[in-house]
């Protein structure tokens, strides 16, 4: 089981506090436009990569409009990970992006 966010409570919750975000959208996408700090495993790299994040750390998981983070959150939380979609993604967050 994994809880949801919306993109607009995430931007307040950056704002007081650090998140481990997990964006998994493609290389390009990442590229183009990002959450500071955030990570990127393409979610099509993830059962590859798996061994690469931290089960101690919740994650809060982000792709574009939230179909991708929604399959990810659902394949990260089978693995006994504490994760967190995004609904809306990057498509709907307003708050600060890096390139």
């Amino acid at each position: 089981m994994y809880q949801s966010i919306t993109a607009n409570d995430l931007e307040q919750e950056l704002k007081e506090s650090t998140q481990n975000i997990l964006d998994v959208r493609d290389a390009d996408a990442f590229i183009e436009g990002h959450i500071p700090n955030a990570i990127n495993i393409p979610i099509n790299e993830l059962p590859e990569k798996l061994a690469t994040l931290d089960k101690k750390k919740a994650y809060t998981i982000i792709c574009y409009a939230g179909g991708r983070s929604e399959r990810a959150s659902q394949f990260l939380a089978a693995e006994g990970f504490d994760v967190t979609n995004v609904m809306g993604g990057m498509g709907a967050f307003r708050g600060t992006t890096t390139k």
